[in-house]
């Protein structure tokens, strides 16, 4: 059986912060933000008051991008909106582990510093979400080659206790319908069910293709999300 308690999945980046990743964060008060070039993903209580957000401010400085992710705590009025993006988290249900493939696949290769620039150009033709020189050092990241090119990738992200969220999810365009992301997740899926942890992601409403992916894999809606950046006054 698996762990994880899923009121940790409300604030999976305050959770991360404090938690596995304390050693890639900035703290200042009750606000917490990644290292520089790792993430933009920022923390605060959900009663975060005034302070709190002038202490957010000075992790990361005058005119900088706050990526709140699904943080209710409402900003002060200084803050500039830059977006909101409606979406939904996803939880594997844990009820049919057959779903999920073996952790190792022969055509499933480990990614790590000397790949980032293969990652980062994949990323910017896929636009799968927030990818940064630093990201990969999150968790494990996975990819999947073509003639030796990198034309698929999936990795670890978020990891509040007993869980690890799955992300940057994306196949170059040339490259999809070939069951690549299925191969990715499942191969994650398997590694993080292994450590006796729960796999778990998040989606844009609006990416149906992927929801119905995610969901033959057997995960399943959890909460609906919204996600929302800010920049520093």
């Amino acid at each position: 059986m698996t762990s994880g308690d899923t009121a940790v999945l409300d604030d999976p980046v305050g959770e991360s912060l404090c938690g596995r990743h304390s050693r890639l964060a900035r703290r200042l008060g009750r606000a917490a933000t990644y290292l520089p070039d790792i993430a933009t993903f920022s923390a605060l209580p959900p009663a975060a008051d005034p302070s709190d957000w002038a202490d957010l401010a000075g992790l990361l400085g005058s005119g900088e991008f706050a990526d709140m992710f699904s943080c209710r705590a409402t900003p002060p009025p200084d803050w500039e909106p830059v977006f909101v993006l409606d979406g939904r988290q996803m939880i594997w249900r844990g009820d049919r582990p057959g779903r999920v493939g073996a952790a190792t696949d022969p055509g499933v290769v480990e990614l790590g510093a000397a790949d980032v620039p293969e990652m980062l150009r994949l990323v910017e033709q896929t636009q799968p979400g927030p990818f940064w020189p630093g990201t990969y050092q999150l968790g494990t990241y996975l990819g999947i080659r073509d003639g030796g090119t990198l034309v698929a990738m999936a990795g670890e992200r978020l990891r509040p206790p007993g869980w690890t969220e799955i992300s940057a999810v994306c196949t170059a365009p040339e490259a999809r319908g070939q069951g690549h992301a299925l191969r990715l997740v499942s191969a994650l899926s398997a590694r993080i069910l292994s450590r006796n942890e729960r796999p778990f992601l998040h989606v844009a409403d609006t990416n149906t293709a992927a929801i119905a992916l995610y969901e033959r894999l057997g995960f399943e809606s959890r909460t609906q999300v919204t996600f929302r950046g800010f920049r520093t006054p």
